[in-house]
């Protein structure tokens, strides 16, 4: 699929749940979020069907994100049935890494190709700060069984806050290099402003987000809802009856360039 700026469009990340253990202070407001109920998420069988008719439409890889993942029981068997789907390359999946250690085999036997673990910080007092609580030594031991079930290229998401981590960005990229893991900086942005996103004109900075002009996904909430573009409040339910019509609709409505959400927030969306 091309949109209407010759982009082509082949990646959908899917979100599986909004539910998250961590409070991370740049993904979830301090007062807490209001969760989707359970019958307003949509079911593992709805999940697949809007990948088999994405890949009949050029889709070839898939990244499981939420909230959390992991915190959706036997996301594992998703994964499985996401990796038969024909023309479906690639299915990798983000997490926060603190719930991976018992299920690292598991999604590995299952298929999965690839993790993203976020990591913002080191230190066991950042990170739970950052994260509102939680601790850094389950992440770590979620790392080390990734590893243990055989992943390779594992990349740690880090996203890089003014005057809070980023004078450890030397020691996160030798702790990667030590671990064999990639580094990936994340800009510290707001959903609310696509300029935040943005770096200087000139100015090396973190590998994402992505500039607009690169941009070749698409995005499937866990209330079953395509969104075009991150930066922007419009959003399609999907038709059950038409998935391809609601994907191709979607593609369409992607826009040059994102300015604002301000309807949902991070832990919804996924990244």
């Amino acid at each position: 699929m091309f949109d209407s700026y010759n982009r082509k469009i082949d990646y959908l990340r899917v979100s599986v749940t909004d539910r998250c253990n961590l409070r991370c202070t740049y993904c979830m407001p301090a007062e807490g979020i209001l969760l989707k109920r359970h019958d307003d998420i949509l079911s593992y069988e709805r999940i697949v069907q809007v990948a088999r008719a994405a890949a009949e439409l050029g889709i070839c890889k898939l990244r499981l994100t939420g909230g959390e993942p992991l915190a959706r029981r036997d996301v594992a068997v998703l994964v499985r049935e996401l990796k038969a789907v024909p023309g479906i390359r690639e299915v990798c999946l983000t997490t926060n890494g603190t719930l991976l250690a018992p299920l690292a085999g598991a999604l590995r036997d299952a298929g999965l190709d690839r993790l993203n673990i976020s990591l913002d910080t080191l230190d066991p007092e950042r990170y739970r700060q950052v994260t509102r609580g939680g601790d850094v030594t389950a992440a770590l031991a979620g790392i080390r069984a990734a590893r243990e079930a055989g992943f390779r290229l594992t990349k740690i998401n880090m996203v890089l806050i003014p005057g809070f981590n980023d004078d450890e960005v030397d020691g996160m990229r030798e702790f990667c290099r030590r671990q064999e893991l990639r580094l990936q900086r994340i800009r510290h942005y707001s959903l609310h402003d696509h300029a935040t996103a943005e770096a200087a004109p000139g100015a090396p900075g973190p590998e994402r987000p992505l500039a607009c002009s690169a941009c070749n996904r698409l995005r499937l909430t866990a209330d079953g809802r395509l969104k075009p573009c991150l930066f922007s409040d419009r959003e399609f339910a999907v038709d059950f009856s038409d998935i391809r019509a609601s994907l191709q609709q979607a593609v369409r409505a992607k826009p040059a360039r994102g300015v604002s959400c301000v309807r949902r927030g991070n832990w919804q969306i996924g990244g």
